[in-house]
């Protein structure tokens, strides 16, 4: 299933945008929470593997440091877990975690998967980061099976704190004006978001790429302040007022 990688193209990032990525000390993900939370979805997606069939193949496209493939395969047990990065460090890191970590690039030439490879691929904090997202959409449908699950996060622009924030003129939290500083928002960390999503905005353009959206969800932030957090916690069983969205979706058969 896993073509010769030959040489890449250049990068379909503009300069600066690599080097900043390569950085081991940004961010990777929002936190464990989301994480666990997004696996049970998949698990509950795939069901338990069964005697004699073969093991779903599960991609974690964006795997980073391995951290969050490494829960999927504590709560997927007996499917195969992929995890796929452009990044050589970060696969350096994510090999400590999951037995495969494979490089491939949502840009240029692709992932080095065969068309419908794929059982399901885990898409996480990565879709806020593209310069090009419809791209990276049409590339994960080719990969996934007829009926394959995509299971998509991504910050939420109208998360219950940010509509306060933007009433009071304030920059919302998860969006930058700058990859080299923090200007008008709270927060410490520059993370490098490019595009920001809401439910509503998230659930259509899946739609509009060939995915049918089986369930948005939502998941704590693991950088709010503690006294806000039981709030935070229960903004999740209101998904549009969540910090994090979750969304299953399946690719939408032929």
């Amino acid at each position: 299933m896993i073509r010769h990688l030959t040489a890449v193209p250049p990068p379909p990032h503009p300069p600066g945008l690599r080097e900043f990525y390569e950085n081991p000390a940004v961010p990777v993900a929002s936190g464990d929470a989301r994480s666990r939370r997004q696996a049970l979805m998949l698990a509950r997606a795939l069901g338990p593997v069964r005697r004699g069939a073969p093991a779903a193949t599960v991609l974690d496209v964006g795997c980073g440091d391995g951290s969050a493939a490494a829960i999927a395969a504590d709560v997927l047990p007996g499917h195969r877990i992929v995890g796929v990065d452009w990044s050589q460090d970060a696969l350096r890191r994510a090999a400590a975690r999951i037995p495969y970590a494979v490089r491939g690039e949502l840009g240029g030439g692709g992932l080095p998967f065969a068309s419908g490879a794929a059982d399901a691929v885990l898409f996480s904090e990565v879709i806020e980061h593209l310069v090009d997202p419809d791209a990276a959409l049409d590339e994960l449908r080719r990969v996934l099976r007829p009926g394959g699950h995509l299971m998509l996060s991504t910050p939420n622009l109208a998360a219950w704190y940010n509509r306060g924030l933007l009433l009071a003129g304030v920059q919302p939290v998860f969006s930058e004006v700058s990859m080299r500083g923090i200007h008008g928002r709270p927060g410490t960390q520059v993370v490098g978001h490019l595009r920001l999503y809401t439910a509503r905005a998230l659930r259509g353009f899946l739609t509009a790429s060939g995915f049918t959206v089986v369930r948005v969800a939502g998941a704590p932030y693991h950088d709010v302040p503690r006294p806000l957090r039981p709030l935070d916690r229960a903004a999740c069983r209101l998904p549009s007022l969540a910090s994090i969205l979750l969304v299953h979706a399946r690719r939408r058969r032929e």
